[in-house]
């Protein structure tokens, strides 16, 4: 992560992760621009690289080949990645309006998001065709079309609508991939039936007559049935409308026409053209907003208009990584006037391509090889990133504030301890004005009433389960940091069978410009409320200081009636151990610090820590589980040894049924581990049989520390089936029984690992 010594003076947004943006990020990592805070709001965390996309689906590539990681990239540019997608454009109070998260705040915006299929309203087009834009989300349906294909026993139609470079590329990939693929079966390709729906009269109609000569000698010995002057009508499940009356039934429709964009460009204020594109100035700025760029496919360049192709998006990145810096330090804007002409390189599925330029054309397996050298050393530059650099005092560029910024900048370093580090009042006020806790008759005084202290009454019949915990971020974005850390501090409750009534929270917010500390606070501080609501816990207070990093922690309090408080203690022999989370947060962000973890792993390592672990508890202790704990610092083996202590037990834990992330035995083999490692690792004395099990490739995830990890729990083996579907069922997909549990001995080692 980005030092948060450094004091942010300007927000850059960054929507979408296109061709643009990445040579944006690139080139702010090799000068960063101090006092700049960057971050990048993406739906993908892997961007496709369009000019490969017929490679992968040929199967020439895998999907890390055509993908770039914008983690790691971001990481390295030092900005924040938020995984969500942008709906709307606040352009009055200068925010993004997001699907998932709180607006975010910028001082410049840019937009490289790619086009969406247009479907020239089409009747049912939407709804019954595979557009092959978002590519992503084409790139999965695309793997279930190859499922069906391969176990369908009769034969199957495929139509591409479009006739353009991407149709044809695509329609000649999808061929070869899945004649190979059955015949790697055993299996004919003869029940395979191709079509290609093209509007214009002649295929390829914004190429000369030599490409498409080149093209028409690879379709007419391949058995594709080609539609010209074929306007599409209307389509309907398995069925393809044309204008005149003529259908065409398919099994499968791929649709590769124009691009489109989405509505709520316009709908945001910026002007757009006919098709929705934002219109921009020679500059690359919004011709109604100088604060806007836009690139790539989303853009159109007033007076440069040119085909919505890949290779401009790319050579528009450095002229906007140049003009973005100027807006920010509040310097003249330069024009970018793009090249009219450009090589054409399309691929025929076969490691086969055509060349063409200036009315020249080639044709052959060189061609082929050259265009995958170039696009391999594109993605080199951006998948092969170098050491990150040891971080330097910074320097804000003179126009990048006012004098009166800058002094409130240089007053940062001499900000008091004690009290003195308190937030504002007013910093705090603002940023906690939205939040709305959760109502709760039992909190007599909290912040709807703020007073020295809060006051929370205990139900009769009632006990009170205390806990607390804290620590600093180990993400940049301080949204989700604000859910995990809320979800850790619940789970110590709900593992003790106990419903959450109230939390104090303790929060530190990196030094910076008011405008700035309010905006992360509001951020962090929204993520935790949305926890705390969802799980009853009302916020009654807390305390906000500045310092070096972004940090937060909760100390919540818990109802529970005495008789049923689940304990570590109560494990029985014959009981089965259910784990209701996978392990590897630990080593998986111990990789993600050094750039060595794929943003899909810590995407997925996300997606478990933000989830409650409220319904498992109430789960397993409606299946009558006789001891439960939540598994965090300590690691599995850690949290297990407590609980045999307390029980007077011995357990057998399986390792190859133990739920693992996904890359965690990936980051493990590569020798990368949590720095809490090494301490938990020394309780490897209480395994009975460690000699025969230390070299196993999942024994060092036995002291792997999780941050808001699972439930353990113990359960009678008779209940645990209808206990474990019924996690399955609740969201926990990755639930199991991981153990059992057998009467203590004399051993002082009370775990037995299975490998």
């Amino acid at each position: 992560m980005k030092s948060s010594s450094d004091a942010v003076v300007k927000d850059l947004v960054l929507v979408g992760g296109g061709h643009s943006h990445v040579i944006v990020l690139k080139k702010f990592a090799m000068k960063p621009l101090p006092g700049v805070r960057l971050t990048v709001i993406a739906r993908d965390v892997h961007t496709p690289y369009s000019g490969m996309l017929p490679g992968y689906v040929a199967g020439h590539y895998d999907f890390d080949e055509v993908h770039i990681d914008l983690r790691p990239l971001c990481q390295f540019a030092g900005a924040r990645l938020y995984h969500d997608t942008a709906n709307k454009i606040d352009t009055v109070n200068k925010q993004v309006i997001c699907q998932g998260r709180p607006a975010v705040p910028y001082d410049v915006l840019s937009i490289n998001i790619g086009s969406t299929p247009s479907f020239d309203d089409t009747e049912g087009a939407a709804e019954n065709t595979t557009p092959v834009k978002p590519i992503n989300n084409f790139i999965n349906r695309w793997q279930r079309l190859v499922d069906r294909v391969l176990s369908s026993p009769d034969s199957y139609r495929i139509g591409v609508v479009g006739a353009g470079a991407g149709g044809m590329e695509l329609l000649l990939a999808v061929q070869y991939r899945l004649g190979n693929l059955l015949a790697e079966q055993g299996q004919s390709d003869d029940g395979l039936e191709f079509h290609l729906v093209s509007r214009s009269d002649p295929i390829l109609p914004d190429f000369g007559s030599g490409v498409r000569r080149r093209f028409a000698r690879h379709i007419e010995p391949r058995n594709i049935h080609l539609h010209n002057g074929a306007a599409v009508a209307e389509v309907a499940p398995g069925l393809l409308s044309i204008v005149g009356g003529k259908t065409i039934a398919l099994d499968e429709i791929l649709w590769v026409t124009a691009a489109g964009a989405p509505s709520w460009l316009g709908e945001s204020g910026m002007d757009v053209d006919d098709e929705g594109f934002i219109q921009v100035k020679d500059t690359l700025q919004s011709t109604s907003h100088d604060d806007i760029f836009a690139a790539g496919d989303i853009a159109a360049v007033i007076n440069h208009p040119r085909p919505k192709a890949g290779v401009f998006a790319v050579r528009q990145g450095a002229p906007l990584n140049d003009n973005l810096r100027r807006a920010l330090v509040g310097q003249t804007t330069r024009p970018f006037s793009p090249q009219k002409k450009f090589l054409v390189l399309i691929t025929t599925g076969n490691k086969n391509a055509v060349a063409a330029k200036w009315g020249w054309t080639a044709e052959g397996r060189w061609v082929w090889k050259w265009k995958d050298w170039v696009d391999q050393r594109f993605m080199r530059k951006f998948n092969k990133l170098p050491e990150m650099a040891e971080e330097t005092a910074a320097t804000l560029y003179p126009g990048l504030a006012d004098k009166a910024t800058l002094s409130d900048i240089s007053a940062i370093a001499m900000r008091c301890g004690g009290c003195g580090a308190k937030v504002g009042a007013d910093i705090l006020n603002r940023a906690l004005s939205e939040l709305e806790p959760v109502a709760n008759e039992d909190v007599l005084v909290g912040l709807h009433a703020p007073d020295d202290a809060a006051v929370v009454q205990i139900p009769d019949g009632k006990v009170m389960v205390h806990t607390v915990d804290y620590f600093r971020a180990f993400i940049d974005d301080a949204y989700v940091f604000g859910q995990v850390a809320a979800n850790h501090a619940l789970s110590d409750i709900f593992a003790m069978g106990a419903e959450a009534q109230s939390a104090l929270a303790i929060a530190t917010v990196p030094y910076g410009l008011e405008t700035k500390v309010e905006a992360s606070l509001r951020e962090m501080m929204t993520g935790a409320m949305e926890v705390l609501n969802d799980a009853g816990a009302t916020l009654v207070g807390g305390h906000t200081s500045e310092g070096s990093e972004l940090a937060l922690g909760f100390s919540v309090n818990g109802l529970a009636d005495r008789q049923s408080i689940l304990r570590k203690g109560g494990m029985a022999p014959g009981d089965v151990l259910i784990l209701t989370k996978p392990l590897g947060t630990g080593t998986l962000f111990a990789a993600d610090m050094q750039q060595k973890a794929k943003g899909r792993w810590i995407q997925n390592a996300l997606k478990s820590m933000v989830q409650s672990n409220r319904k498992a508890a109430i789960c397993i202790f409606s299946h009558g589980a006789s001891a439960c704990t939540d598994v965090t610092g300590f690691g599995l083996l850690g949290h297990t040894v407590e609980m045999t202590k307390a029980s007077n037990v011995d357990v057998e834990i399986d390792m190859a049924a133990l739920p693992i992330m996904d890359g965690a035995l990936d980051t493990v083999r590569l020798g990368i581990l949590s720095s809490l490692q090494p301490a938990n690792v020394r309780l490897r004395r209480a395994i009975r049989n460690m000699d025969t099990v230390r070299y196993h490739e999942r024994y060092p995830l036995m002291f792997d520390p999780q941050t808001s990890g699972g439930l353990l729990a113990s359960l009678q083996p008779e209940r645990a089936e209808a206990c474990l579907q019924a996690l399955h069922e609740l969201g926990y997909e990755q639930a199991s029984i991981v153990g059992k549990v057998s009467a203590g001995t004399d051993h002082l080692e009370p775990i037995t690992l299975v490998a």
